[in-house]
């Protein structure tokens, strides 16, 4: 069972698509205190269908058709008026700064507005309440520890999911489980139809045979772990082990995923290196006002197979090493700050792009003291480095990191995305995490 389906994404955006056309027409149909002819309605069609496709592509950016959990549901409203907020702002420049369609349709254009951001919000509050059964089915989890209490509690606090769990089975609290007692007679009772297991633990292995049975009797199985990763986007720590990686983990080259790869970084470096050229001086000089007398700051951090490589930035502080140089105390500029802020100071990193020491797409480089503590404390820490790092990724858009310092417990957290994103790598998810990357920078939440 997919908990979230491609159909019910796809039956957002076909009601999404639906909503525009429908608000363009009825926009043209109050306009004139008429029902407008084919004529009107197609002449004005074509431009507001490109409209809507840069519309659905904002849904897509500010996150609209994945699946919502807690925290997003809850803001759903709010996250909704933004993006159509913003694409209000896209609809007036798509008119007024590219005629090419010879269409400006100043009253229209408001009133579809208006109409748009009021239905889109109705369909999207319908849609996500209606969308799924109201009818619940009852599941037992049969697993234990801190990666239950997580399924647990996202579960049964999302009325979306077609499916609540009402029993739990912990293994490790006890010793010897009694099939008919704490399984069989509890299913019965509470008409459990849904058993999500962790086949993997030993002490649920003497049961195994049991459970086959039941699958005859239209019982339905879910493998915790595999919900685990639909759930959260990122996969258990404690699921890791050699048998994990073995079957999991491969290092066979994907030949048309790693040239379309390549071919995004050079043209993104290309890009962002032409912002570098345009700023360069008016930073240089800035840097020269606030006491830096470089344009360039290297950091080492660790790089694919655990090279060093050295990152290129703008440089934020008064000097490259930390602590004291020659008797001065080592501070973040004023300008500095201003470019950390808005990530304007790792732009210069696109030569290290276009070099082939980063990906546009990876995992997060680190510096050598951190990565050194991380191996030691973490177990398998060391495979995200079987790929190029990246200058964003799937941890930095979904997972609290450390900038800074050294944190095992954030750590641990980041490299169970990092992980997902090594197991699930390819060119679809590089483009969505890029285009979410593009959220992030706009909504100055940093990286």
């Amino acid at each position: 069972m997919m908990i979230q389906s491609k159909k019910e994404s796809m039956i957002l955006l076909v009601g999404d698509i639906v909503v525009f056309i429908f608000s363009l027409w009825l926009s043209l149909a109050l306009r004139a205190g008429a029902f407008p002819s084919s004529e009107i309605f197609f002449s004005n069609l074509a431009p507001f269908l490109i409209l809507s496709i840069a519309w659905v592509a904002s849904f897509f950016i500010a996150g609209l058709y994945e699946k919502q959990k807690i925290a997003q549901r809850r803001r759903l409203p709010e996250l909704l008026l933004k993006t159509q907020l913003f694409n209000s702002l896209v609809a007036i420049i798509f008119f007024y700064f590219i005629p090419y369609f010879g269409v400006a349709p100043k009253i229209i254009l408001f009133i579809y507005i208006i109409l748009s951001l009021a239905l889109s919000f109705l369909w999207r509050v319908y849609a996500l309440s209606n969308l799924v059964s109201k009818r619940r089915e009852k599941a037992m989890l049969i697993a234990g520890g801190n990666d239950a209490n997580e399924v647990l509690h996202e579960i049964n606090n999302n009325p979306r999911y077609p499916f609540e769990i009402t029993s739990v089975i912990e293994p490790d609290a006890q010793s010897n489980i009694d099939f008919e007692k704490d399984i069989v007679e509890k299913m019965r009772a509470e008409h459990i139809s849904i058993v999500i297991l962790d086949s993997r633990d030993e002490k649920v292995a003497p049961i195994l045979p049991h459970l086959y049975d039941l699958a005859f009797v239209k019982i339905q199985f879910m493998d915790f772990y595999a919900l685990y990763e639909e759930l959260f986007d990122r996969l258990p720590v404690s699921l890791l082990n050699y048998s994990w990686f073995l079957e999991n983990i491969s290092l066979a080259p994907h030949t048309l995923y790693d040239a379309l790869k390549r071919v995004m970084d050079i043209v993104s470096s290309i890009i962002i290196l032409t912002v570098v050229a345009v700023i360069c001086v008016p930073v240089w000089l800035i840097l020269r006002l606030e006491g830096v007398k470089r344009l360039w700051s290297f950091q080492e951090r660790v790089g694919q197979y655990g090279k060093t490589i050295r990152l290129m930035k703008f440089p934020s502080m008064l000097f490259d090493d930390g602590g004291i140089w020659q008797g001065k105390e080592n501070k973040v500029t004023k300008f500095g700050a201003f470019l950390r802020k808005i990530r304007l100071d790792e732009f210069p990193q696109a030569w290290n792009l276009l070099r082939g020491d980063v990906s546009l797409i990876g995992p997060r480089s680190e510096f050598p003291n951190a990565v050194g503590e991380y191996t030691k404390a973490i177990s398998y820490y060391n495979l995200r480095y079987i790929i190029k790092p990246g200058l964003s990724g799937w941890a930095q858009i979904y997972g609290e990191h450390p900038h800074h310092g050294v944190d095992i417990e954030a750590t641990k957290n980041k490299l169970s995305y990092d992980l997902f994103y090594i197991k699930n790598r390819s060119f679809v998810l590089d483009i969505i995490i890029a285009l979410k990357t593009i959220k992030t920078i706009l909504s100055r939440e940093g990286l």
